[in-house]
């Protein structure tokens, strides 16, 4: 671990084994309340020599009520054709109060020269976001950290986020990328704890990330297509395929039916719409992933129902108290009439309008 100045501002640099470093980034941002712009961008940061920044919209970029967080890869204008970048981060709104309360969210993404930034536009409230108890903003000040590691593998240009459109009509050592539409609204909310980059070979087709594997391993020796369809294919166009199959079964692997939001649903149609183009066999895959892009309205009916039940016990319940006060008011009632019947028992019925009288004629 070490420190080294950039600009006039220090920053954490972690040398990990594998010759990746995570430097974070600390951006404090003062007079909050007071800065109008629709986004704000932090000074440039450098890593791996390149300049990065992180770029917030206070009031929600494409989204209401939310802040919105990126993470920036510098001007587009000054970048060379066909750059592109691999990169893991964290983004961070920092509690002030309680450090445990602080917001992170990470993923991973390959910048190129037409995609630029990446990150979380729901990325927390502005309720929550401008508590005064919430610790978020104090004295008018918020904190936002970005952690990146940047991976300097072979495999920075092969990951599958890079692939859109793929021409496999033609020579299979002849492949063509084109960058796939801005995803940057459409990322995950938080990622799996697996490790990414660690790349190995896998059953001597290509070096594919070691968290997909068991994945990989278990639906290849299900259906033996996957490799044969594959086997006149150039390495390169291989390890892409079977990283986008990979990152299909993991994201279906560790979601929950309760995590399928808007962006997770976006997600996973676009990494379904990237595998696509590979031309596996996927009629065995393709009814579990439309199930699961149907859950987002599956989870907004299941929401809907359980506030319906909710009203319906509230009622029931109601009705319960009301019926065992009816009960109390019952019971009351009789033990009346018998005390009414008690009092007027032995008393003369007298017709009260008539005169005393005093013994006269």
């Amino acid at each position: 671990m070490s420190t080294e100045f950039v600009n006039g501002r220090e920053l954490l640099v972690v040398e990990m084994k594998n010759q990746n470093k995570f430097e974070k980034f600390t951006w404090t941002i003062k007079n909050f309340s007071k800065l109008k712009s629709r986004q704000l961008y932090s000074e440039n940061f450098f890593l791996s020599g390149h300049q990065w920044r992180i770029v917030i919209y206070p009031e929600g970029n494409n989204v209401l009520d939310f802040l919105s967080i990126f993470l920036g890869a510098g001007d587009i204008a000054n970048l060379p054709y066909g750059w592109s970048k691999f990169a893991k981060f964290k983004l961070a709104l920092m509690n002030q109060v309680n450090g445990k309360m602080t917001k992170t969210r990470e993923t991973e993404y390959l910048f190129n020269a037409e995609e630029i930034s990446c990150g979380f536009a729901s990325f927390i409230r502005l309720g929550e976001l401008w508590d005064s108890s919430g610790g978020f903003i104090m004295n008018d000040t918020c904190i936002i950290e970005a952690e990146i590691s940047v991976s300097k593998s072979e495999h920075d240009n092969q990951v599958d986020h890079a692939v859109s459109k793929i021409d496999v009509s033609t020579d299979s050592a002849q492949v063509s990328v084109e960058p796939i539409e801005n995803t940057n609204n459409l990322l995950p909310k938080e990622m799996s704890s697996a490790s990414f980059g660690e790349f190995m070979d896998f059953r001597g087709l290509g070096k594919i990330e070691k968290a997909f594997f068991p994945l990989l391993d278990e639906v290849c020796s299900k259906h033996p297509s996957l490799i044969d369809s594959q086997q006149k294919k150039s390495g390169r166009f291989i390890e892409w395929a079977f990283t986008a199959l990979g990152r299909v079964l993991h994201f279906l692997k560790t979601k929950k039916v309760k995590d399928m939001d808007g962006d997770d649903c976006s997600h996973l149609q676009i990494l379904w719409e990237e595998l696509e183009t590979f031309r596996f066999d996927l009629t065995w895959l393709e009814p579990h992933v439309q199930s699961a892009l149907c859950m987002k309205s599956y989870m907004e009916r299941a929401v809907q129902v359980k506030k319906v039940k909710q009203n319906v016990a509230a009622i029931e319940m109601g009705i319960k108290r009301l019926k065992a006060k009816m009960a109390v008011v019952e019971l009351d009632i009789e033990i009346a009439r018998r005390d009414l019947v008690d009092a007027e028992e032995g008393l003369d019925q007298r017709d009260l309008d008539a005169e005393l009288g005093y013994g006269g004629p």
